[in-house]
Order: structure tokens, then sequence, then C-alpha cells
């Protein structure tokens, strides 16, 4: 594999990206009632979530890397274009996914939205940090 040089801080950083906000996001000020009717949850059947913060920690981490990568080698070395690595990875692999599984497991359209619509955010500001933090 290539030998990439890849700026970990900026790996770091970009990863608190989605980790901050999924907590804005799903939280009762923005997407919390609406996510939890489309997927039949309660409040109290997500309470105990601790696992899922750490799998969701470590998705970021995975994500942060793998966009740095992708960057690197698209020669991106600035926000700008960093953001456009972010809506192609979205529109190419996370939109289309979400879509797919959405629809597949009878979910309404009102999640894949939601879903959908927090992973661009994320991946937008994350791809414009490693852009221009290189």
């Amino acid at each position: 594999m290539q030998d990439v040089d890849i700026n970990y801080w900026a790996v770091l950083v970009a990863a608190v990206v989605p980790m901050l906000l999924g907590a804005l996001w799903y939280s009762p000020a923005l997407f919390a009632r609406s996510w939890m009717r489309a997927v039949g949850r309660t409040e109290e059947e997500l309470s105990g979530m601790g696992l899922g913060y750490v799998i969701s920690a470590v998705a970021a981490l995975l994500t942060s890397y793998a966009l740095a990568r992708l960057e690197h080698w698209a020669e991106v070395d600035d926000l700008w274009n960093g953001g456009l690595v972010g809506l192609l990875v979205w529109v190419g692999f996370v939109a289309t996914v979400l879509a797919v599984n959405t629809y597949f497991g009878g979910r309404p359209a009102q999640l894949w939205f939601i879903n959908a619509g927090y992973q661009l955010v994320a991946l937008l500001i994350m791809g414009g940090i490693l852009g221009a933090w290189t």
C-alpha cells in the first residue's frame, strides 16, 4: 500500500465533528422525536447506550482517517475541495446505501432525510477540516 503522510491531529479533530454534531442533531432541540418515531423507539429504550457511543467514536475515527487518505490521493489542499470530497463520499456511498437500506428496511423516508442529512453535514465539515489542515 502507498505510504501516505497523514496529519493525525487533523484526523482526530475531524473525528470529533460527528460526535458533537450527532449530540445536537439527534437531540430534542432538533430531530430526536422525529427520529425515535421513525425507528419506533422510546427514550426509555435508548437509555444506557454506552456501547453505541463507543461504536460511534470508533466509526468517526475510521471515517476521518479514510477521508484523509482520499483527500491526500486527490491532492486536496484547501477547505472547499476538502468539503467537495466529503460531498462526493456522501453522494456516492452514504446517501445511496442509506436510501437502499431505508427503503428495503421498510422505514419511512423521513428517516433517510434525518440520517442522510446528519451524514452530509458531518462529511462536509470533516472534509473541509482535513482539506484545510494539510
